[in-house]
């Protein structure tokens, strides 16, 4: 791997993390759920990025398959009220949507802008071409 080629995980777990798939310095997002137009650190252009609702379906899927057998848990060892059951679990299943969502968003963007699908393919094309571009030795002429 070069030195500038970032791995499907690196570029992933940058985006997590809120920060450019590319330098994993810059901000990816502009507001909460708004991705920046390109990186202020870098420059890469991230508008290019079509995440549409994926993000916000393997959160509804992380939170359900956490909340549920939880919630299925407590009902059985200790069979609560249901209106404490309410006040314990919609603020539960609310945070844990909400602060899953940017990070989710971010890497599925990261992972787009590493396969290169939508506009980032010719953001692809140029990191590989730097990784292939041959290296030019000058030979010395001189006689020794």
């Amino acid at each position: 791997m070069a030195a500038g080629s970032v791995s499907l995980a690196k570029a992933m777990w940058r985006g997590f993390r809120g920060k450019c798939p590319n330098c994993g310095e810059g901000h990816l997002f502009g507001r909460f759920l708004k991705v920046a137009n390109s990186c202020d650190h870098c420059g890469e252009e991230l508008f290019h990025q079509r995440a549409d609702d994926f993000p916000a379906y393997l959160v509804i899927v992380v939170v359900g398959h956490l909340v549920v057998p939880a919630i299925l848990a407590v009902e059985t060892a200790y069979a609560p009220a249901v209106w404490l059951q309410l006040v314990v679990w919609l603020p539960v299943t609310l945070f844990a949507s909400l602060a899953l969502l940017q990070p989710t968003k971010g890497a599925i963007v990261g992972l787009q802008w590493q396969i290169g699908m939508h506009g980032f393919e010719v953001s692809k094309q140029r990191r590989e071409a730097d990784e292939l571009a041959p290296v030019l030795v000058k030979a010395d002429t001189r006689a020794a």
